[in-house]
Formats: C-alpha cells, sequence, structure tokens
C-alpha cells in the first residue's frame, strides 16, 4: 500500500497508464532521451547521448546481474506459493502468513510441471522476509526452476525475452533481484562510440536488493535511510575518477545505483574509496552531491526514493518540469522506457 505520509505530496505526478513501459524497445538502445540543458528540454534518440561528453570524461555503469530470483511453488495441500529470493537464504513468500516454519514447498520448472526440487521455508526475519533452505545448490535451483524478477508494474509474467532484454550488456557479477535500468540502454556501438571520444568507461557493483520494490514508508523517512545493499568498487574505478576529476573532466553516472555507490564511496577529495562495503544511503533533496557531475537515469515511479535522488541531483522544480515535458512527448516510463541526462546546476540555481 501507497504511504500517504504528506512528505511524499511534493514528489507526486500523473502518470497515464499507457506510459508505463511494459516491454522493451524493438532495439536496445532504440530509446529516446531527454536531454537537460540548463532549464531546457531537449528530445532525441538515445544513440545521441555520445555527443554529450568530452574527451577525458568518465562513464561508470553497474555491472551486477539479475538472479533468476521468483520461484513458484506448491504446498502439499495444492496452494501455489511465490518466492522472491533475496539472498541464497532469504526470501520474500506469499502467502507468508498461511505457509508455517518448517514447511516443505515443491518448486515448479519454468513451464509450470513439478521439478525434483523444494525450499523449506523457516522463521521470519527483518522486512517481512522469512529464511529459506534448499535441498540442492541454489545457482542449480534458480537455473532450473527461477524466472527473471520483473517489477511489480509490469503485471506480466517474464518471457524469454526478458531472459536477455532485463540484463544489461554489463551484467557479469550475479546477485541482484532488480535490473541497473539506466543500462538497458546502452550499446557496444554506443560503448565503441564512445571510446572513440576518448571517455572511459569504468564498472562498479552493486547488487540491487528486493527493496527496491517496496514503497517508501514513514520510518525511511524519519531516520533518513534505507534498505541495505552491498556493493564494490574496483581499483582502476577509483583511479579513473580521481583522474578525471584532477583534470577538470565529467563523471557521468549511469543509473540511480551508480549515484548511491560513488556518493557512499565519496572522499573528501572529490574521489572514491576503492573496495567493497554496504550502503543504505537515502539522498533526498538538499545533499551536496561530492562526485557524480552528471546523470543518465530512467523515468522513475511518483513519490520513490529514486524520482527523490533524481530531484536532488537535477533540482527539484526543473526535474518535475522534465517528468511533464516526457508525459506531454509520449516518453515511456520505468524499467523498460526511456531516458532522461542532466547535468547538476549551481545550488543557486536549483
Amino acid at each position: 500500500m501507497e504511504s500517504d505520509d504528506p512528505r511524499l505530496t511534493p514528489f507526486s505526478f500523473e502518470l497515464p497508464p499507457g506510459a508505463i513501459a511494459r516491454v522493451p524497445p524493438v532495439e536496445r538502445d532504440g530509446g529516446r532521451l531527454l536531454r537537460a540543458v540548463g532549464h531546457r528540454w531537449h528530445d532525441g534518440p538515445i544513440r545521441g547521448l555520445v555527443e554529450a561528453f568530452s574527451e577525458g570524461d568518465v562513464l561508470v555503469v553497474n555491472d551486477t546481474r539479475v538472479l533468476r530470483a521468483r520461484l513458484f511453488g506448491r504446498r502439499q495441500t495444492g496452494g501455489r506459493v511465490e518466492l522472491l529470493l533475496i539472498g541464497l537464504d532469504m526470501a520474500m513468500v506469499r502467502p507468508s502468513r498461511r505457509i508455517k516454519d518448517g514447511e516443505r514447498v515443491l518448486l515448479l520448472l519454468r513451464d509450470g510441471s513439478p521439478s525434483i526440487h523444494s525450499v523449506t521455508v523457516g522463521g521470519r526475519g527483518s522486512e517481512g522476509a522469512r529464511s529459506v533452505q534448499f535441498e540442492s545448490d541454489p545457482a542449480t535451483v534458480m537455473a532450473a526452476c527461477g524466472h527473471v524478477p520483473l517489477p511489480p508494474y509490469l503485471n506480466r509474467d517474464a518471457t524469454a525475452e526478458d531472459e536477455q532484454r532485463y540484463q544489461t550488456i554489463f551484467a557479469d557479477k550475479p546477485g541482484a533481484v532488480a535490473a541497473p535500468t539506466a543500462s538497458l540502454h546502452l550499446t557496444d556501438e554506443i560503448v565503441q562510440a564512445l571510446g572513440e571520444r576518448g571517455v572511459g568507461l569504468h564498472r562498479l557493483t552493486l547488487h540491487v536488493g528486493a527493496g527496491t520494490f517496496r514503497n517508501l514508508r514513514p520510518i525511511d523517512l524519519d531516520r533518513g535511510r534505507l534498505h541495505t545493499e552491498r556493493y564494490d568498487i574496483p581499483e582502476a574505478t577509483a583511479t579513473a575518477i580521481a583522474k578525471a576529476k584532477a583534470g577538470g573532466h565529467k563523471v557521468t553516472a549511469v543509473g540511480t545505483t551508480v549515484t548511491r555507490t560513488l556518493e557512499s564511496a565519496a572522499l573528501s577529495s572529490g574521489g572514491v574509496a576503492a573496495g567493497a562495503g554496504e550502503t543504505d544511503i537515502f539522498i533526498q533533496p538538499g545533499y551536496k552531491f561530492q562526485v557524480v557531475d552528471r546523470l543518465m537515469t530512467n523515468f522513475h515511479l511518483p513519490r520513490s526514493s529514486l524520482l527523490m535522488l533524481v530531484c536532488a541531483f537535477g533540482g527539484y522544480n526543473r526535474v518535475l518540469a522534465g517528468y511533464a515535458e516526457a508525459v506531454a512527448l509520449g516518453y515511456r516510463f520505468y524499467s523498460y522506457g526511456d531516458a532522461m541526462l542532466l547535468e547538476q546546476l549551481d545550488c543557486e540555481e536549483k
């Protein structure tokens, strides 16, 4: 249920139901890009983003790989069970209240037929999750029974196409339950074109957790923190960012996951600390960005932490005006939708 906390009201907007992108574009880079130049917005193709970059700039992407983390099963009574793994030993379970601690659930293959695999559901943990124990190796179970965990608002089951299109071309480190969607637009051709302009592409890993699907709650706003997610920043990425900053070049984060990671690892020098860590950073308007100079991101749900982050980066009035422009131009929203590219404004301009 969506929170009615008045603190979220400024981040509401009306979106026509038909504006939600329920399937990916025909071509991976076939979407549209709404680019901010000052307070003006310019409509163009995703491929046009290359023109925004200069030699020495750095582009940072998230190389997490989405797990086949959604599983379906049957209770011994015949009742249907759905599990969304948030780790190898924890899952969100539906219907959670009916399932007893220690109950064994028979898992189904992707075609809906019974498998040889099962899972035992245990006690409750944080955020309503239940402990789970597989009788087989979890990776083997996911390969046989797992589905791509599409966001709930797509309101459809994953297809064979989603197996490929809900992964970025950088997907390498398994561990996420949602894709870093801004990177879904990028292709080898775009990466090559950026390289020819002297732009460095570097990676980090943040495993997107199930909390990304949950509505903000008053407790999140009260404490100013979000769910915890694990990240890792390679030494080469940290070095490239430090070099770009020292040379006056721009660091572009592809997506809110990259933004949260870089800002969580920020150093006073403007660079970032390499290595593994955890973040629960909640970036809201008023936050002072230390690392990210430019942000490429999709269009997000109203009243969400992701929209709040984008407003913090690009300025509340400018970003909401951009969203209104996107609606008027018929842009496609959310995970499989179009993207925006914006640079920070000076504080007095926000």
